[in-house]
């Protein structure tokens, strides 16, 4: 079962919001805080790293999804996965003149789990809004609020899929 994960908002923020509520993080980025796009320091959200690693457990194929465009942005959203010990997976973007649902038809995945992208428009910003209807049927949408992070999905694949 493949797995996709947003990773900015869903899994990971920025380093000023550690300890803040999530109502004050989303106001930091809304405001244009100063170090919310400073990638490379960026950190997880609650227990992320262990909530993927039992899913990988389970035999989930996991995959990634970020918001970043430059191959130096990709690469410290990537530096990022992988100095917080993220359990490997492919990580995507989007192309030139690509939108997040083009990358999420090609990769097909049974599950995709983004949050609702309260800080920068909400539904219009998401990608599984924007699927084609016949793909929507075989994806499994998990919307989570931004910056709540995944702590309170569950450890079961099986259980993640209901």
């Amino acid at each position: 079962m493949k797995i996709l994960i947003f990773t900015e908002g869903t899994i990971l923020m920025h380093k000023m919001a550690l300890g803040r509520p999530r109502k004050k993080i989303v106001e930091q980025v809304k405001s244009k805080l100063k170090g919310v796009k400073n990638y490379v320091s960026y950190i997880p959200i609650g227990n992320a790293v262990s909530k993927i690693q039992t899913w990988q457990n389970q035999g989930a194929e996991i995959c990634y999804l970020t918001s970043r465009r430059t191959p130096k942005e990709i690469e410290a959203i990537g530096n990022v996965l992988k100095n917080y010990n993220f359990p490997k997976g492919k990580l995507f973007y989007r192309k030139k003149n690509e939108q997040y649902k083009d990358v999420a038809e090609k990769i097909m995945p049974a599950i995709l789990i983004e949050d609702d992208c309260e800080s920068i428009g909400g539904e219009k910003e998401m990608t599984y809004p924007h699927i084609k209807a016949e793909l929507k049927q075989k994806i499994k949408s998990i919307p989570v609020k931004e910056f709540g992070g995944i702590d309170h999905l569950p450890d079961s694949i099986e259980d993640l899929k209901l």
